[in-house]
């Protein structure tokens, strides 16, 4: 499976959009808490349309309560950042273990004490031109990457590209 976490995500359109990239690709939707909204905000539920109820969506209280209690495995996680020594596009993602791409704050992106306790797990997507990418679009960048690999492989998660 695929995971997309939301660590501390600030914005309700975001959040919303990548509830909907989830559904549409089989992805799991994590989000850490303290979030900028509340889950019953309009603008999360009118970008989610009607499929939110849908979404296939875990809430935690803190990045420890995720990282104790998601089945999270440290070495398959990937933490998104504009501050990554290596692209998304030069990983391996073509394997069935689970995957979760990790992003941070639209504002302030992942913590610099995070991405220093994993300096190999922080990948980032190349850009020319600009600081960094709207979090939905960066998302949907990385997610479809992982899915194109998987189909390369032959992967049954990856089927709905065909």
């Amino acid at each position: 499976m695929i995971h997309l976490v939301l660590f501390q995500p600030e914005i309700p359109h975001n959040t919303g959009a990548l509830g909907r990239l989830s559904l549409g690709t089989g992805a799991r939707l994590h989000l850490i808490k303290p979030l900028g909204f509340s889950l019953d905000d309009k603008h999360l539920k009118r970008v989610g349309l009607d499929y939110w109820k849908e979404v296939d969506l875990r809430v935690w209280e803190d990045w420890s309560a995720f990282l104790s209690e998601s089945g999270c495995d440290i070495s398959r996680f990937f933490l998104l950042s504009t501050k990554g020594g290596q692209a998304h596009w030069d990983l391996d993602f073509r394997s069935p273990e689970d995957v979760w791409l990790i992003f941070g704050p639209e504002t302030r992106g992942l913590p610099a004490s995070l991405l220093a306790q994993h300096p190999p797990r922080v990948v980032r997507i190349p850009m020319h031109g600009t600081r960094s990418l709207n979090l939905s679009t960066a998302a949907a960048i990385t997610l479809y990457e992982v899915l194109r690999q998987r189909r390369q492989a032959g992967l049954a998660d990856a089927s709905l590209l065909d």
